[in-house]
């Protein structure tokens, strides 16, 4: 620490040294500033279930199979090995459910979940973490309540189902993909093989902390 305190001490010493210390330090300011928080993971869950009884969660380790078929429906290879459908239930009622997952923006990923309704439309999005400078905007609700009613047979276009955010094109574009991807992952996942069980079968869950 000090070798660096007494680099950048020499380095201030002179008109172009100085210039390049400022520079690094706006920089690095601006990376700094560049994340922005804005749900966790519980405090999200409460907000989309707040009259449940209880938020579990089921973790799917995807098989080739079923890693093939996904990656069918959607059109590209999934990038991720297994996914986690977190399930909101009142009794032995399920009230909804809820995904949480990411999608590369301009330069960084951008973590989004989705809450659905027990058939699965979508009764929500939100952006929990923006990583970028710019392109936040995403977060209106404006925006944001395209996708409210949204199911896995909808039709979810950038630039025609859902307009695009002007100044942040990358961003919403990355949020129609998430979106989509969500509604594929709890209709193949999660909503076909509840609606094979019989009658009263129960949902193998995981209490969610």
């Amino acid at each position: 620490m000090k070798v660096v305190f007494n680099l950048l001490r020499s380095l201030a010493a002179t008109p172009i040294g100085a210039a390049l210390v400022l520079l690094s330090v706006l920089c690095l300011s601006q990376n700094a500033s560049a994340q922005a928080s804005y749900f966790t993971p519980r405090t999200l869950l409460a907000e989309f279930f707040p009259r449940s009884q209880a938020v579990t969660f089921q973790r799917f380790d995807l098989t080739p199979d079923q890693s093939s078929r996904l990656s069918s429906l959607l059109g590209y290879p999934l990038r991720k090995p297994n996914y986690t459908i977190y399930i909101a239930k009142t009794g032995e009622q399920i009230d909804g459910y809820a995904i949480i997952d990411e999608e590369k923006g301009q330069h960084l990923p951008i973590t989004f979940a989705v809450q659905f309704s027990p058939q699965g439309a979508v009764l929500r999005q939100e952006v929990m973490v923006y990583r970028e400078r710019y392109g936040d905007e995403i977060r209106d609700q404006r925006f944001r309540g395209q996708f409210v009613g949204k199911n896995v047979k909808s039709a979810l276009r950038e630039g025609e189902e859902v307009i695009a955010v002007s100044g942040a094109t990358v961003s919403s574009r990355a949020m129609v993909v998430g979106v989509r991807r969500a509604l594929v992952l709890l209709d193949e996942l999660m909503l076909k093989p509840l609606a094979k069980q019989p009658a009263g079968s129960p949902t193998k869950a995981t209490p969610s902390s």
